[in-house]
């Protein structure tokens, strides 16, 4: 999502295109802080950011370290699909 504020400002019709209601299994997949994720993700959602920082390394293997990877966020998904 681009912009929460230009998403926040449209018709309820559309978010509700965009992120079904009846659709409460979702990830969030940030590559920053998870403040103001959970508002779109819900109750039953999850967020896979970076909510700490001092790492130090290359960029994938930062990235790696912090679970950005297909198989931790097919893992993710998979909980919440299960749960």
């Amino acid at each position: 999502m681009p912009s929460w504020e230009l998403f926040d400002v449209q018709p309820q019709s559309y978010r509700d295109q965009v992120l079904l209601p009846s659709i409460q299994a979702r990830l969030a997949v940030e590559a920053g802080a998870s403040q103001g994720w959970h508002r779109y993700v819900g109750d039953r959602g999850d967020v896979l950011s970076v909510d700490r920082f001092g790492a130090s390394a290359p960029g994938e293997v930062v990235m790696r370290e912090y679970g950005f990877t297909v198989e931790n966020v097919c893992k993710r998904v998979a909980t919440l699909l299960h749960s």
